[in-house]
């Protein structure tokens, strides 16, 4: 069994060190969050220190796990001045597991081979209860020996876990994931907005929606919520508008033209530029169902 740390405990982060601790019997040493109450209270609830600088983090385990918000997060956490998770982490693993950029992961691979550390990345394609479960969609990025090394642990916490090549392969293959994701949800969104507006039974449309080509996995998942107008947040529309924009930041450096996904952010941006940034990815529906939205 092992030493495991978590930086950043929120829905995601912490339902994994439950999953570690709990149900594996890996020993979640040491947690850390800029939300000091979310870290003080899964750390009371798992006996584990919650960590004031993030050097204590790195001291207290042998496997460190990060799951932040963006790219200047994971910069500040592993490349800020002073305290930072480097400090003292030379044979330490690193397995940072949230959507950024495949070069801020390669930026933190580098600075980890300078200090005598290991890095993977873990992007992450599941729920909150996969996590709890140890059923996450796992993918991996980085050396090959490195995954060997932890693959049971990685496999304890996925059902299904795939090595997608070097450091930043993760993370280009999870932006695909997150943009067609969105594009889906958009999409839906639209449909029942104008079936809606039709007069058309919603139920109905949804249950041919799934017997034909219209069907789609955020058809099982979203399609219920945007007719009730239960936006609980699961991921959030912030994050998918800066996943669709991770998205077209690869294309544009590699010369390809995406205009559903340039027209599928806009509509992500909108949301955060009317204050619905908090709300689910189905909130997008929001925007599309006549008599709805901000004003309405």
């Amino acid at each position: 069994m092992s030493k495991v740390a978590f930086v950043g405990v929120g829905r995601m982060g912490a339902n994994m060190a439950r999953h570690l601790q709990l149900d594996c019997g890996h020993d979640v040493t040491a947690v850390f969050d800029v939300n000091r109450t979310a870290s003080a209270e899964i750390a009371t609830e798992l006996g584990a220190k919650d960590c004031e600088a993030l050097s204590e983090v790195t001291e207290a385990a042998e496997i460190i796990f990060t799951v932040v918000t963006n790219d200047d997060a994971m910069r500040a956490i592993f490349l800020q001045d002073g305290d930072n998770l480097f400090s003292g982490a030379s044979g330490k693993t690193f397995i940072n597991c949230a959507t950024l950029s495949p070069g801020i992961h390669k930026e933190v691979y580098e600075a980890g081979k300078g200090v005598e550390a290991h890095v993977l990345e873990g992007a992450m394609a599941s729920s909150i209860s996969q996590a709890r479960e140890g059923k996450l969609f796992l993918m991996i990025g980085g050396d090959q020996e490195v995954f060997a090394q932890h693959k049971k642990l990685l496999d304890q916490l996925s059902v299904n876990l795939r090595l997608c090549g070097p450091i930043g392969k993760a993370a280009e293959v999870k932006a695909l994931v997150n943009m067609v994701m969105n594009i889906n949800t958009a999409a839906l969104a639209e449909g029942l907005g104008l079936a809606d507006a039709m007069g058309l039974d919603l139920e109905m449309v949804c249950d041919i929606f799934a017997q034909t080509g219209a069907n789609s996995r955020v058809l099982e998942t979203d399609s219920e919520d945007m007719i009730d107008r239960d936006h609980e947040c699961w991921f959030s529309a912030e994050h998918a508008a800066k996943d669709s924009g991770i998205a077209a930041a690869l294309a544009e450096g590699v010369g390809v033209s995406l205009p559903v996904n340039d027209a599928t952010k806009a509509q992500y941006d909108k949301m955060v530029g009317v204050g619905l940034g908090e709300l689910d990815k189905s909130g997008i529906a929001e925007l599309t169902f006549k008599g709805r939205g901000p004003s309405a």
